[in-house]
């Protein structure tokens, strides 16, 4: 063998693994925009909030009760990049059967960009291919939220 060749049977195994801290039935369930909004609120780091903007996901199983929160990226003042192969790689991970997107303007601005609309639409895509909901995309800041979904965005 050449000494920059290697076996074939020397690659890495790769396992996964998800550790929840709460049984299924003492998560919160989640039955409308309002009640996300109050989770993201109570997790978000509320001295970036009006600074930087940041992209978290919400993973829900099929009763719709939360499995987690997870940040996808921190970005600028006006935007951050979001890669869908991160988003479904954690949701697949964690089991979850549907998700919410939630990402913050600093501005407080709650108006969807044209970006985010088309950001929504491909994940949305995405998501049916590995058959997991998209049920909403919040828009946060601090004096409240604008929820794609009940706006007829999605």
């Amino acid at each position: 063998m050449k000494q920059n060749e290697f076996p074939l049977s020397a690659v890495a195994e790769i396992k996964l693994s998800y550790h929840p801290h709460f049984k299924a039935n003492e998560r919160p369930k989640i039955s409308e925009p309002k009640q996300c909004y109050k989770i993201f609120m109570d997790n978000w780091d509320l001295g970036l909030i009006e600074i930087q903007e940041q992209f978290k996901i919400m993973l829900l199983n099929r009763a719709n009760r939360v499995i987690g929160i997870s940040e996808i990226s921190k970005g600028g003042i006006d935007g951050a990049v979001v890669d869908a192969r991160l988003i479904f790689a954690i949701a697949l991970k964690a089991g979850a059967c549907s998700i919410v997107l939630v990402h913050n303007h600093p501005s407080g601005n709650l108006t969807p960009s044209k970006h985010d609309l088309n950001l929504t639409k491909r994940i949305c895509e995405c998501g049916k291919l590995l058959q997991i909901d998209i049920h909403d995309h919040l828009i946060i800041s601090v004096d409240g939220y604008l929820s794609m979904a009940k706006e007829g965005l999605m």
